[in-house]
């Protein structure tokens, strides 16, 4: 083929570059890519070959949802120097989105482990399971802590971290394992948050590796204390220490109108 004095109809231009004619139109028609040619005899646009390299940069600062103006003063002054500039500004863009969908992602697959734990458990059911490790942002809080005062106080960490919203995170309370082996069941010092992408974890509360007794609570909260009884007998049965912190997280705000209703899932940290 000579692709030197070849000439491309619209039509076949368009779909060498997946595209739609009406497209390559409006392109002409605001100035930002010009056909060729124009037939003489009908006033048909037509382009060459070598008109493909500007063509593909076009429609790739497009996909990379450059405006159309940006593009304009871009192939304006054209140069490696300019293009270097506005595809570093759109990668740094296009990672912060990456970030924000990973974070997005598994955020839903922890409501979906939820939803799957409601689905299938016996919650009535104490057991061991396995867990790892993972980074928590914590909060240390006061006895008889309010609940206005804890809003506050997770509102302040959040911004911190650059938290979007509210739900994108999972959120719990904990209580030392020494407490519990007192009988102060509601010596709840910190409370959590699970932040789904972090950019530093230095300073951050590490929750530990292995194995967990977990157990579930329904109910109205004052109902938690007799639940931690019945773990401790599980726990002397087995032969098991507990140490750490207890994880409280409520697994289905999201499901339900009632406290009643209300499902704490708790895992404590065990020795043999």
């Amino acid at each position: 083929m000579d692709k030197n004095g070849k000439l491309l109809t619209i039509g076949q231009f368009a779909a060498l570059h997946g595209i739609n004619k009406k497209t390559l139109m409006w392109y002409d028609e605001i100035g930002l890519f010009r056909p060729a040619a124009i037939n003489p005899e009908n006033g048909y646009r037509c382009y060459n070959y070598h008109q493909s390299p500007i063509l593909e940069t076009i429609l790739l600062l497009r996909e990379l949802d450059v405006s159309i103006p940006e593009i304009q003063d871009f192939m304006k002054n054209r140069s490696a120097k300019n293009m270097e500039r506005l595809l570093k500004e759109k990668i740094s863009g296009l990672d912060l989105q990456i970030m924000h969908l990973k974070a997005i992602r598994k955020t839903l697959q922890n409501h979906y482990q939820d939803m799957t734990t409601l689905l299938t458990m016996d919650l009535s059911e104490i057991s061991i399971i396995e867990k790892e490790e993972r980074y928590l942002v914590t909060v240390d809080i006061e006895k008889n802590i309010s609940f206005e005062k804890e809003v506050e106080l997770i509102t302040a960490k959040t911004a911190k971290y650059q938290l979007g919203r509210l739900h994108d995170a999972s959120y719990g309370s904990m209580i030392p394992a020494a407490s519990l082996l007192n009988g102060n069941f509601n010596d709840y010092t910190k409370l959590f948050i699970e932040i789904p992408s972090l950019n530093q974890k230095e300073g951050l509360h590490i929750q530990p590796k292995g194995k967990y007794i977990r157990a579930f609570h329904k109910g109205a909260w004052d109902g938690i204390p007799m639940r931690y009884r019945e773990i401790l007998g599980y726990a002397r049965q087995k032969g098991l220490e507990l140490s750490g912190f207890s994880y409280e997280k409520g697994i289905n705000e999201t499901v339900i109108d009632r406290i009643d209703d209300y499902i704490v899932q708790i895992e404590i940290p065990v020795v043999e």
